[in-house]
């Protein structure tokens, strides 16, 4: 289940975004942080299994699209299917917006293909 960041969500969502590559560095880590609680063009989810919280997303809203900044997903719950799911769950939560990728997610998103879930969404 996605659920929107909150404050006391913070050391969690810290530790899952310190396993993408340009968020190593505690002092940027921290940055970033800063700005999805402050930015009002940038939101933050985390994904949910029972108790848990296994995932993140985040991403910064225009007008028309959803720019995915960041995914990440607890090393011991990869290659489930989870950034997948949580990509369909953003795509179906904006439904008018376009999911756009950073150079970064890029090649996850590609994975995704999310018309493909369009087209099969009816079958």
């Amino acid at each position: 289940m996605l659920i929107r960041y909150k404050k006391s969500f913070e050391k969690i969502a810290m530790g899952l975004l310190s396993f993408m590559p340009n968020e190593k560095d505690l002092k940027r880590l921290q940055q970033t942080m800063k700005q999805y609680e402050t930015e009002e063009n940038r939101q933050l989810f985390l994904w949910k299994e029972g108790e848990d919280i296994i995932g993140l997303v985040g991403v910064t809203a225009s007008d028309s699209t959803l720019e995915i900044q960041h995914i990440s997903v607890n090393p011991s719950h990869r290659h489930q299917g989870i950034g997948k799911t949580m990509i369909k769950a953003l795509d179906e939560l904006y439904p008018g917006k376009t999911l756009t990728a950073t150079e970064e997610t890029e090649s996850f998103l590609n994975k995704c293909d999310l018309n493909e879930n369009k087209e099969k969404g009816s079958e």
